[in-house]
């Protein structure tokens, strides 16, 4: 076997190592997707939950209702535990990217690191101000108390920019020069700021509150749904649910964006998408079906809607999946599912959107922003629906995004079996990994539903004093 060769810096390390076999490879590529599947829940969670807390006490501190500022108590525990998960998912991560992928992180570390550092430094931002705001109650008069959630909100949007920047990179690799397999002018900036990384941030940061959005208003929806009509449990549901609607139009204009990019930018990940095999135009939009020798079959055809969607004409020429050998094609029918799946859920979530709209323009009951008690039920079991759906679009999406670049880790430049730990046992590492998962699965449902069921305010073992404190 040929030594492997890892460059960093303007130095090299030989290491003298058996590639990886295709266990093992199937095995590190298995334990990243998990763990990544795993922690974007928690991540998204941990962006948009902040937001809706801090609209929560405003309303509830602007209107003087005790059932918003009920909410924002209740909202605010779930809140502290899931930063406390997500730190650590995303510690494991962290690990990983290292342990597995060595020959990415030990070329292209000096490239990538400047948002990871960023990362970083938003994250300990946001764990700063997430302990003073949940331990701050009664102790801050309640505007001056609202003020210190701003900066949790702003670190954790800042935290997904900053990841999904790295990600973007990998899509899109900019701010180094190879010669003779060195890197070298390296540009961290020109890296970070990537031309994926305008689409890819806001398309994740946009899905992040709309997870936590339609996860929140599922809840809500359920209760609702048997018979819990109060104001506590309306406002539950209309506040996140509100937020979810508005955030939807936007995301849908946002894919269209980031759809187009792919044509001009990764036309074989396009190609992979919609099965398309041949260069050519006039190609049609394809709606479902699986990968044959010749395209997609057995799927819903549109005629001309590809070509029309990425160059509003008919004759617009689109890539196909002939621009580059069989062995770089993505897994076509793994990619276009998931992006069907994703944009079929986008547009419900959409309708669902219009509909609670439409009820609100029946019912003309603006001035509290509350849900009527006629609101229909069928809506309402669509809500509770549509919490683990937008889960569904959340990882369908990243899937397309990981998948449609493979075989590439770093497009175009190297590939996942490059940069795979060549150590044999990788397969125990994802035995050890689902374990860990599975326990802090378990753990985690656990204290949320413990905290679902006790009192709205948080209480530390030394605060005695907040005990008696009165709730609705």
């Amino acid at each position: 076997m040929p030594a492997v060769t890892a460059v960093v810096g303007s130095s090299s390390l030989v290491v003298l190592a058996s590639a990886a076999s295709e266990g093992d490879l199937s095995a590190a590529r298995a334990q990243m997707g998990f763990s990544l599947a795993w922690h974007i829940i928690v991540a998204c969670l941990g962006v948009g939950l902040p937001a809706l807390t801090l609209l929560a006490e405003w309303l509830g501190i602007r209107r003087n209702s005790p059932a918003l500022k009920l909410l924002a108590r209740r909202w605010a525990r779930p809140m502290g535990v899931l930063f406390a998960v997500g730190a650590v998912s995303g510690t494991i991560l962290s690990f990983e990217t290292g342990l597995l992928w060595p020959g990415l992180m030990g070329r292209f570390g000096q490239v990538i690191g400047l948002p990871f550092a960023l990362e970083g430094i938003a994250f300990f931002i946001e764990a700063i101000f997430l302990g003073i705001y949940l331990y701050a109650w009664d102790r801050l008069p309640p505007r001056r108390h609202l003020l210190t959630g701003i900066p949790i909100v702003i670190a954790g949007t800042a935290s997904a920019f900053f990841v999904v920047c790295a990600n973007a990179w990998m899509n899109q690799p900019r701010g180094f020069t190879l010669r003779d397999g060195k890197v070298v002018r390296v540009d961290p900036w020109a890296a970070m700021l990537n031309p994926a990384s305008p689409p890819q941030t806001v398309h994740m940061v946009l899905a992040a509150f709309m997870v936590a959005s339609f996860l929140t208003a599922s809840v809500y929806a359920v209760a609702l749904l048997r018979g819990r009509r109060d104001a506590y449990h309306r406002a539950g549901f209309v506040l996140p649910f509100t937020v979810g609607a508005v955030a939807a139009p936007f995301q849908i204009v946002v894919g269209d964006w980031a759809t187009r990019f792919l044509s001009d930018y990764q036309p074989v990940k396009l190609a992979a998408i919609e099965g398309v095999y041949r260069t050519g135009s006039h190609i049609p939009l394809t709606i479902g079906g699986v990968a044959g020798n010749n395209g997609l079959e057995d799927g819903l055809k549109v005629p001309d809607g590809l070509s029309l969607l990425v160059g509003y004409r008919a004759d617009t020429v689109v890539k196909g999946l002939d621009q580059v050998p069989r062995s770089q094609w993505p897994a076509v029918t793994g990619v276009h599912w998931a992006f069907d799946l994703m944009v079929a859920i986008g547009f419900f979530l959409l309708a669902l959107g219009v509909w609670l709209l439409l009820a609100w323009w029946r019912t003309r009951r603006a001035g509290d922003g509350l849900l009527d008690r006629r609101a229909s039920t069928l809506l309402l079991a669509l809500v509770a629906l549509a919490g683990p759906a937008s889960v569904v679009a959340l990882e369908s999406g990243w899937s397309v995004t990981e998948l449609g670049r493979q075989p590439w880790i770093v497009y175009g430049v190297m590939s996942v079996r490059d940069a795979v730990n060549p150590a044999p046992g990788l397969m125990t590492g994802l035995w050890l990994v689902l374990v860990v998962y599975a326990a802090m699965t378990v753990a985690t449902v656990y204290v949320l539903r413990r905290l679902a069921r006790g009192t709205a305010v948080p209480v530390a073992p030394q605060e005695a004093d907040v005990r008696g404190y009165p709730v609705v």
